[in-house]
């Protein structure tokens, strides 16, 4: 499961643009906790750490337990806008989850077993279909990724997600058997079965 990160945080006091660039000279984000029917509370948090944080690279499927006055909400960040010239985060919205609720994450995809494919022993290349899947799970029980076991597949086979053991309590957002990887032949290989067809058709 993903970790949970922690996440420091000052309540605004004014909204509007004005604001919130006075709060980001301070080397502050604006952010926004809003959701679970309860009123939304309007946030900045340290630029550094937030960086840092979404150098993870997992930060949008994490959750992040925000502290405010003493308060800690449970929250999953849902957006960050980023400034279109220096690419720094300048506003982020956290939407407030509890232990058991559903919620929709978007999480990377892992091959194993590469070794085991007679298709990719014999060179054939992982043509990779979907990075990530978009899963609907607890909010408690994220997995770090989805597992897709290529043993015994060979050259010209798809991987479809109905193949993959998916954790408990976890499904896929997308309701058919979609694909998520293919075995394709090398390019050599490629190469030699165009230039048969070639000398054939001649």
């Amino acid at each position: 499961m993903s970790d949970v990160l922690t996440l420091a945080a000052e309540a605004r006091d004014r909204a509007g643009k004005g604001a919130s660039r006075a709060v980001r000279r301070e080397g502050r984000v604006p952010a926004v906790i809003y959701g679970n029917k309860e009123a939304a509370v309007p946030i900045h948090v340290e630029e550094k750490l937030l960086t840092k944080m979404l150098h993870t690279g997992h930060f949008m499927n994490s959750v992040v337990e925000i502290t405010v006055d003493g308060t800690t909400h449970r929250t999953l960040p849902r957006d960050v806008q980023f400034h279109p010239v220096s690419d720094r985060p300048i506003h982020v919205d956290f939407l407030r989850v509890t232990g058991d609720s559903l919620i929709t994450v978007n999480v990377p995809v892992r091959f194993e077993n590469e070794a085991a494919s007679p298709g990719l022993k014999r060179g054939g290349v992982l043509n990779v279909v979907r990075h990530e899947v978009e899963i609907k799970c607890p909010s408690n029980a994220i997995p770090d990724d989805i597992v897709v076991d290529v043993t015994g597949f060979e050259v010209g086979d798809s991987i479809h997600i109905s193949v993959v053991k998916l954790p408990k309590g976890v499904t896929t957002v997308i309701d058919r058997d979609f694909t998520i990887a293919t075995i394709v032949a090398p390019s050599g290989l490629k190469s030699q079965e165009d230039a048969g067809e070639g000398e054939a058709a001649a």
